[in-house]
């Protein structure tokens, strides 16, 4: 049995970028054939897009993990990786993109309509494209970036023409099996639907979609009952119909406030979405009173006592029987006209374009701050420095060398100074921590050596990278000091 989801959880991966190529061309009879590495591929991007066929998020209810793919590394013969495949997440017409704090990030509305949830990695550049005056055969290339993580949530605002809201066992999925081929659950019992069920109308040359909501009770927009899960799904409605129980056995109850006590919820429920995405607040939209049970005598007759209280309300009043299906037909009509006055002043939407909204900041900036793990240690926070740091391939010293120049240009290390770091101080840039090393003439006039070594690091004392690692596990107490 197909089961109705409007809420999931999604966490999506974009894919990594492909690694930069170290290359030099070789061949018979052509010497000092220079760099050729190629660049690796860009990492596929995780999409949204709105497809009429897709009407639950179901799949995504079983598949909380979606991650696109890698790109490929970059080649010699100045050949680019190939770029990773893009995953192309189907979704129904109405759905909302939330970060996992509550923002809205999109609402997809109109067959078509595409947001980019998370971009694909970088891909690394090849030593073809890093050769310069300096570097004129590049023993390098850089690294691929890792692609976008991001956790979000799918909410599913139903797209129907007419909302059916009552209080339980009112008779609104009984006039939805009526007025059209869907078949809901029905029983005599509350709380018998458990999800919206949608049906489509045809009158004349009219057809509209109509949604029944369940669990609508007073509270309901605090969270009572299951009012709070689905009275979103009322949002995007062009006309609400009021299905009044005449026949309830409830004491306590009677037609005019029972309408009395939805019109409350319905004014106390606040869209999330802002007012260009929805139809404004509930308490406006256009209104239609259906007494059924009519079958009755006791319900007829109650009917007949309190339309007139309806009319003097301007609202339309239709008398119907759901189980005889008396007075169907003008009910029908009427709402027809409803949705039709509705379209002729709200034209069909067109797929929405996506709008990018970055956030301005200047992407040199960085700062310098204390390390509050490692005494007398230091971390530099920025764009450019954390992503140049994820590039480099530190087991190749003309790799460390050409981040050191980066970072020298960009000024953190007169940054450090400032702050006050002394030699072999650590500093950690995004994920990795080393000793700095000032006595390194970075940024000067570089001494061209082999391949993949750099001059200017063998001017120094450095011990390697197996006794670096060591050293900070000692410091951070993760080992001994002996060997």
């Amino acid at each position: 049995m197909s089961r109705f989801i409007d809420r999931v959880v999604l966490h999506v991966s974009a894919g990594k970028g492909g690694n930069g190529c170290s290359s030099v061309h070789r061949e018979k009879f052509k010497p000092l054939g220079g760099p050729d590495g190629g660049n690796g591929g860009q990492g596929g991007g995780v999409v949204f897009v709105v497809d009429s066929n897709v009407h639950t998020l179901l799949d995504f209810h079983f598949s909380s993990h979606a991650k696109a793919g890698n790109g490929t590394q970059g080649m010699g013969g100045n050949r680019e990786g190939a770029n990773g495949e893009d995953l192309i997440l189907k979704v129904p017409d109405g759905t909302v993109v939330l970060d996992k704090k509550g923002n809205v990030l999109a609402d997809m509305i109109g067959e078509g309509t595409r947001f980019d949830a998370a971009p694909g990695g970088r891909g690394g550049l090849g030593n073809a494209a890093l050769a310069s005056k300096a570097r004129r055969a590049p023993g390098f290339a850089l690294l691929g970036e890792e692609g976008i993580e991001r956790e979000l949530v799918l909410e599913l605002k139903s797209v129907a023409d007419v909302g059916l809201v009552g209080f339980p066992s009112a008779g609104k999925s009984s006039l939805v099996s009526v007025l059209s081929a869907a078949k809901p659950k029905i029983a005599d019992y509350p709380f018998t639907t458990l999800v919206p069920n949608l049906g489509v109308v045809s009158s004349g040359d009219t057809t509209f979609t109509v949604a029944d909501v369940p669990g609508l009770i007073p509270g309901a927009s605090q969270g009572r009952g299951l009012g709070l899960d689905f009275l979103r799904h009322l949002e995007r409605c062009a006309v609400l119909a009021h299905v009044v129980d005449c026949a309830t056995l409830d004491p306590g109850r009677d037609p005019i406030s029972d309408v009395d006590a939805l019109e409350a919820e319905l004014a106390a429920y606040k869209p999330a979405l802002s007012g260009d995405a929805s139809l404004g607040d509930l308490a406006d939209r256009p209104r239609i009173v259906v007494l059924n049970k009519a079958d009755i005598p006791e319900g007829a007759e109650l009917a007949e006592m309190v339309t007139a209280e309806f009319e003097s309300r301007g609202w339309p009043v239709f008398t119907i029987s759901a189980v005889t299906r008396a007075g169907l037909k003008p009910l029908t009509f009427a709402l027809a006209k409803l949705v039709e006055d509705y379209r002729t002043a709200h034209p069909a939407p067109e797929p929405r374009r996506q709008v990018l909204r970055p956030v301005a900041k200047n992407d040199d900036s960085f700062k310098v701050v204390k390390d509050p793990d490692i005494p007398d240690g230091f971390i530099v926070r920025g764009t450019r420095p954390e992503r140049w740091v994820r590039q480099t391939q530190f087991t190749n010293d003309e790799a460390v060398g050409y981040l050191a120049d980066r970072l020298a240009r960009l000024g953190v290390e007169d940054a450090l100074i400032k702050a006050g770091a002394q030699p072999g101080a650590s500093v950690t840039i995004g994920d990795v921590s080393f000793d700095w090393e000032p006595q390194t003439p970075a940024g000067v006039e570089i001494t061209m050596t082999g391949r993949g070594t750099d001059a200017r690091l063998d001017q120094v004392e450095r011990i390697g990278a197996s006794e670096r690692k060591h050293a900070r596990q000692v410091r951070r107490g993760l080992d001994s000091e002996q060997e």
